[in-house]
């Protein structure tokens, strides 16, 4: 990350210094004062500059969305770009007219995008992880309610055959939906078994105790 010295009559006016030098706004800098500075006597002899260290805050959300343009231009899709952050989740939606293959089978092509774009903000763990969710078409509401179904069928399965039910390998995001919509059941339990990317679902009749 880019770094100047600056000095100034007063810290105050370093920064000034230092944001007029650089071009940018003070929320997108970050201070260390090395020297306070002194006025000295009678504001003349003795008088000494503030100095500081300014360094720039690393813009994860442009180079994010350039990592997503150039993917997006290696597989020859156009699709504008839209990004914002909210309680340090990055929330990027796409559209386009080729996004069934940017989604992939079952979202796994948009899932690896995601996976890839959190790479590149989360680098170095120089701030706070955010979580970032990438969706186009409403993609992930609608797979979301399409594992509801299933978790609900596959529940009326268990209960009504008293025999446990093995989903098909899913990623964590899904799996958790799975979980979610079943904890509150009476009759069913849910837990996972076996390795990622094989990872999948078990929905078995609940023992009594």
């Amino acid at each position: 990350m880019r770094s100047i010295e600056m000095t100034g009559k007063t810290v105050e006016d370093a920064v000034k210094n230092a944001l007029h030098e650089l071009k940018l706004t003070e929320d997108k800098i970050d201070v260390q004062v090395l020297e306070e500075g002194s006025r000295g006597i009678f504001k003349l002899l003795g008088a000494k500059p503030a100095r500081i260290k300014v360094t720039v805050k690393r813009d994860y959300i442009y180079e994010a969305k350039a990592f997503i343009r150039d993917v997006l231009n290696a597989m020859n899709i156009k699709a504008e770009i839209r990004m914002k952050e909210e309680e340090n989740v990055v929330k990027v939606s796409l559209t386009g007219p080729e996004m069934g293959l940017l989604i992939g089978y079952r979202g796994e092509t948009l899932d690896s995008l995601q996976y890839l774009v959190s790479l590149v903000i989360n680098k170095g763990h120089e701030m706070e992880y955010k979580r970032v969710i990438i969706d186009t078409e409403n993609y992930r509401l609608k797979r979301e309610e399409t594992l509801k179904r299933l978790a609900g069928k596959m529940a009326s399965k268990v209960k009504r055959t008293g025999r446990l039910v093995r989903l098909e390998p899913m990623n964590p995001y899904e799996r958790r939906i799975i979980h979610s919509a079943l904890q509150d059941d009476m009759y069913v339990t849910t837990y996972s078994e076996g390795d990622e990317p094989f990872r999948r679902v078990v929905v078995d009749f609940k023992k009594k105790a």
